[in-house]
């Protein structure tokens, strides 16, 4: 139970700071192929992998917390049946 809240904990500050550096690195790069506005090559490039990086780091910590939240409800199924 304490590794999966290490994990959560971790991955929600990885998602945080990747959010946090897409805001400040690339705030009006949107990560599309076909922009109307022609954008630099590096910041489509940055932008694509840190929302790559949100979206993993989001889906793991997600995962994270319904391990726990199953093993919570699991105790607590348990203690009222003995």
């Amino acid at each position: 139970m304490r590794a999966a809240w290490k994990i959560f904990w971790l991955f929600a500050a990885v998602l945080a700071a990747a959010i946090g550096l897409a805001h400040l690195l690339v705030p009006d790069v949107v990560p599309v192929a076909f922009a109307e506005e022609p954008q630099p090559s590096w910041a489509v490039l940055t932008a694509f992998f840190l929302r790559a990086i949100e979206l993993i780091a989001g889906s793991v910590a997600m995962i994270a917390l319904a391990v726990i939240a199953g093993t919570l409800i699991q105790r607590r199924v348990l203690t009222r049946q003995s």
